[in-house]
């Protein structure tokens, strides 16, 4: 059990109003949430950008994850990208971070999660097979793959982002 007695998301029953096929989906990024929520809520603001060994920062996997939620959503819609999503898109990496402080980032972050919970919820399963374009050169994929997708992309990210966070905080008290 977690410290908090509490089993992982997945072994807590079936979300209302959610496709069963689409369950794991919203487990994986519900349990995402969680866990970045409990492992940054003491993480300093200023250490949001530190690259240690040049990997990338807490910062970055925290708009990365935002980003490819929201992006994620519009193919599975059939929709291109906006200009805004583009800049968004540009600005993950190297742009300035907005907004610039882990409570803020994680607010993003949970916003993108609900978001992305609502399209599971009004997502049919008779679309989940449909054909959707990704990107400028319309790459093959389905609804269903953008949606694992998501979800597996994800968790990638936040595996990074917690070793990444351990080390920046382990570095600094070495340093101190």
């Amino acid at each position: 059990m977690r410290p908090d007695s509490q089993p992982e998301v997945w072994l807590r029953g079936p979300l209302p109003a959610m496709s069963p096929l689409l369950q794991p989906i919203a487990h994986a990024l519900l349990q995402a949430r969680e866990e970045l929520q409990a492992a940054l809520a003491k993480f300093p603001d200023e250490l949001l950008a530190a690259r240690p060994a040049g990997v990338a920062s807490v910062g970055f996997h925290l708009r990365h994850l935002a980003g490819v939620l929201d992006r994620m959503q519009t193919y599975a819609r059939h929709q291109p990208l906006s200009p805004a999503q583009f800049a968004f898109l540009a600005a993950e990496k190297d742009g300035p971070a907005t907004p610039d402080t882990v409570a803020g980032l994680l607010e993003q972050f949970s916003a993108a999660v609900e978001d992305m919970l609502h399209t599971l919820q009004t997502t049919q399963e008779r679309v989940l097979p449909e054909f959707r374009p990704v990107g400028r050169q319309g790459l093959p994929s389905t609804v269903m793959g953008l949606l694992v997708h998501a979800a597996e992309h994800t968790t990638r990210h936040v595996g990074q982002l917690l070793v990444t966070a351990r080390v920046v905080l382990r570095d600094r008290t070495e340093e101190a």
